[in-house]
Formats: C-alpha cells, sequence, structure tokens
C-alpha cells in the first residue's frame, strides 16, 4: 500500500509541493491511520498513514497532553498527486 505524507510543522524547502489543511478526523482502519483533511478551499481529502506517522505527527503538534488534534493546521501531500 502507498501511503500518504503529513507534517505537524511546515515544511523547510520544497513549499509549493505541500498543501495546508485543518485536521477534520482521525480513524484507524485496516490497520492504517485515515486522517480527513479539509484544505483551504473547503474540501475533504482523506489521507492514509501508518499508525507509527499518525503518532509522529500528533506528537509533533503543539497540544496538551489531553487535547485532540481535531482542528489543527498540517501540511500533507496525496500520494499520486503529480508532486
Amino acid at each position: 500500500m502507498t501511503h500518504d505524507r503529513i507534517h505537524a510543522r511546515e515544511p523547510s524547502h520544497h513549499r509549493e509541493r505541500w498543501t495546508v489543511g485543518t485536521v477534520e478526523q482521525i480513524r484507524q482502519q485496516d490497520g492504517h491511520c485515515v486522517v480527513t483533511v479539509e484544505n483551504e478551499q473547503g474540501d475533504s481529502v482523506d489521507l492514509t498513514v501508518t499508525l507509527a506517522v499518525r503518532d509522529l505527527f500528533v506528537g509533533r503538534l503543539d497540544l496538551d497532553e489531553n487535547d485532540s488534534p481535531i482542528g489543527e493546521r498540517v501540511w500533507y501531500r496525496k500520494h499520486g498527486d503529480g508532486s
């Protein structure tokens, strides 16, 4: 399975290749994590990442221990988007 990419912080290079979005939902599905993100145009995009990537990007968000990542800003690349 090919996975999408997601960052909790703005990438330092190739910024034009990344899309900014807001986390709407995070769920586990078929042993992977699906992160639903709303982009700046208001469209929802489902990103499939590994559980390890989920833990990494959520851990890098500026959240208190019991805070949810819902509503947080992220940068992402959907696999196969030509970037």
